[in-house]
């Protein structure tokens, strides 16, 4: 019988776990090294005295199929939620609230209801997003020419006023593409439309996790990885890689300290751009020099608010009209009654495309988002604030301009058993959770086939 295949994963983020997973199903012989002490990547938890906190507030979709699965993988169904329809709770500060709630109608038509009462836009401009969305529909996201488009130019040209890329497609677009529509491409902006809110009455349908997603994406996946086999390594940060006569060699360290050399047959480099081009050898990449510096990142910024009584009565709301983006109840999953009891509450703001917040100091971010918070929600204003911090991922993802999909890489390199993943590469998905497991699944798929081994399908089971 033969040996394995060795297969080594750099990064532990969602692309990482997934591409290690599928190998290690296989009967790969797989080694994961995470220069972190924990696994999950930007999409992860910490602890902040006797509170639980996220990094970010993330969500996922119906339509969300690969993140999905690996959910179902990691035998975490049962600790999330998906809404049995997309419910979004708009709020405007001094306004009666409104919903983007679709219908049980087929798509499109089943947002057909909802857009014609969006109460933040006047009546013609609700009128217009009909026709806008039917356009949009018909766009290509893979064509090259789509790519060199911004989003807001797009818009404009199907008749998109100022007010409705503000009230509408930015509502939904910044949170999900991490870029306001004038900034970003139209392929990636297509693609999240189409596949949430365009062609399936169900895709857009929101879901998010009921514990801290650390126990999602470090504690569960680490204990599947392990028991699939798979030799984890963290706090381990690799520091070249290198071809030899057998394999690819990793030069790793912890603590500062060179640990080993690790050889492999394949290796998957799943770290964020600027790593990879550090990483991967010069020429390997059909790309030119420079170009995770040309790709860029976007910043996002998360302020966190613990009120002395409840002032969010729903899981989470989005914001028009205010310096507030989205809105999160994250009480539950914080353990916020080991701390204070009821009534007391924790919400945190989720500010994505927030360059002109990231160097922001706390104090000023206080004085900003406390008024703002007390505009939305009248509970907010009698209540008093137990505590307030601030939580900054300066490069969350990067930044999906017009033209940076000639910057994203697929999977395979010029370089015999190199093989890249990561939420950044040509998956064509935006910088989602979603996006990193297709990029890890895609990544261990072109290990397999080049090694001869079948992939295991998984079933999606939420």
């Amino acid at each position: 019988m033969s040996a394995p295949v060795r297969v080594g994963v750099v990064g532990g983020g969602l692309a990482g776990i997934a591409a290690a997973l599928r190998c290690a199903d296989a009967g790969c012989a797989v080694t994961l090294l995470e220069s972190r002490p924990r696994l999950g990547g930007l999409a992860s938890s910490f602890r902040r005295g006797e509170l639980d906190v996220d990094n970010g507030q993330h969500v996922f979709l119906r339509c969300c199929t690969a993140y999905r699965e690996l959910l179902h993988r990691l035998g975490v169904t049962d600790l999330v939620t998906l809404q049995d329809r997309l419910d979004i709770p708009v709020h405007i500060p001094g306004r009666r609230p409104g919903r983007l709630r679709r219908s049980r109608l087929p798509a499109p038509l089943h947002l057909a209801g909802a857009l014609l009462r969006h109460r933040p836009l006047p009546v013609v401009d609700r009128l217009r997003l009909v026709g806008a969305a039917l356009a949009l529909r018909g766009v290509d996201p893979a064509d090259p020419a789509t790519d060199a488009v911004s989003f807001g130019r797009w818009l404009a040209e199907h008749g998109q006023s100022r007010r409705a890329i503000e009230a509408l497609w930015d509502l939904v677009g910044v949170a999900t593409l991490n870029a306001g529509a004038d900034t970003a491409s139209l392929a990636p902006a297509a693609t999240v439309f189409q596949l949430g809110l365009l062609t399936d009455a169900a895709a857009g349908d929101i879901g998010w996790s009921r514990v801290p997603l650390g126990r999602l994406h470090d504690d569960a996946a680490g204990r599947a990885l392990r028991a699939a086999g798979v030799r984890v390594r963290i706090s381990t940060k690799v520091r070249a890689l290198e071809r030899t006569a057998d394999g690819w060699q990793l030069s790793s360290e912890r603590e500062g300290e060179r640990v080993e050399e690790t050889v492999v047959d394949q290796m998957i480099c799943a770290v964020p751009p600027a790593a990879t081009e550090r990483l991967v050898p010069e020429g390997v990449l059909d790309l030119p020099d420079g170009w995770s510096a040309a790709l860029g990142s976007s910043p996002i910024v998360n302020v966190h608010v613990v009120y002395d009584r409840r002032v969010l009565g729903v899981p989470f709301l989005a914001a028009v009209d205010s310096p507030l983006q989205w809105v999160f109840d994250r009480t539950e999953q914080s353990g916020l009654r080991r701390v204070h009891p009821a009534p007391a509450q924790y919400v945190a703001v989720s500010l994505s495309a927030a360059d002109d917040l990231i160097r922001t100091p706390t104090a000023r971010l206080r004085e900003q988002m406390l008024p703002a918070l007390a505009a939305l929600l009248p509970a907010a204003r009698d209540a008093r604030v137990l505590d307030f911090f601030v939580t900054r991922e300066p490069h969350a993802t990067f930044r999906p301009a017009p033209g940076s999909g000639a910057l994203r890489p697929p999977p395979a390199t010029r370089a015999a058993g190199l093989f890249l993943a990561g939420s950044w590469t040509a998956t064509g998905w935006p910088a989602t959770m979603e996006g990193a497991v297709r990029s890890g699944n895609a990544a261990a798929d072109a290990v397999l086939a080049g090694a001869g081994t079948p992939a295991r399908a998984e079933g999606v089971a939420i």
